[in-house]
């Protein structure tokens, strides 16, 4: 019986930090092809990105929790001010059948897996998930292109 779950390794992240959506990409046999751009753009909507500073972030937390071989689970769950809320919780168990599975891999460190469910990645697709340290705040961050309002705690959304 074959497995319906997506593995993808992500390779070092660019200059700027972000580490790119791994199903983003076209591959070359369909470069040509008129439909290449818009397929491409599919497929970033089925997949999110995650942030070089967020890689780091869950490496350490994982570490720190003694648990280096484990994942974070990210999606949405229904309620909130706005509607939906974001969630994001560690996962010790191997990714459910259907879940979009991003690894993250340095040379010497820890491998970092990121898991989503098919059905959240219909609202978080075309995502980034980014570490946000400031003054006020530390902790995750969703950029988020299908948001239509944040609420002031900035934990729950509307989409468009």
């Amino acid at each position: 019986m074959q497995s319906s779950e997506e593995t993808t390794t992500t390779p070092a992240a660019d200059p700027a930090g972000a580490y790119p959506a791994p199903a983003a990409t076209a591959d070359a046999a369909h470069a040509h092809d008129e439909r290449a751009p818009a397929e491409a753009e599919a497929k970033a909507k089925r997949t999110l990105a995650v942030s070089d500073a967020a890689v780091q972030a869950i490496r350490a937390q994982l570490a720190k929790r003694g648990t280096p071989e484990g994942a974070i689970r990210v999606g949405i769950r229904g309620g909130g001010c706005s509607g939906f809320s974001y969630v994001i919780e560690f996962d010790d168990k191997a990714p459910r059948s259907g879940d979009l599975v991003l690894e993250f891999a340095e040379p010497g460190e820890a491998t970092v897996r990121v898991l989503c469910d098919k059905k959240s990645i219909i609202y978080l697709g075309g995502s980034v998930l980014d570490w946000e340290k400031t003054l006020m705040y530390q902790g995750f961050k969703f950029k988020n292109p299908q948001e239509a309002t944040r609420c002031g705690c900035g934990h729950s959304f509307t989409v468009a």
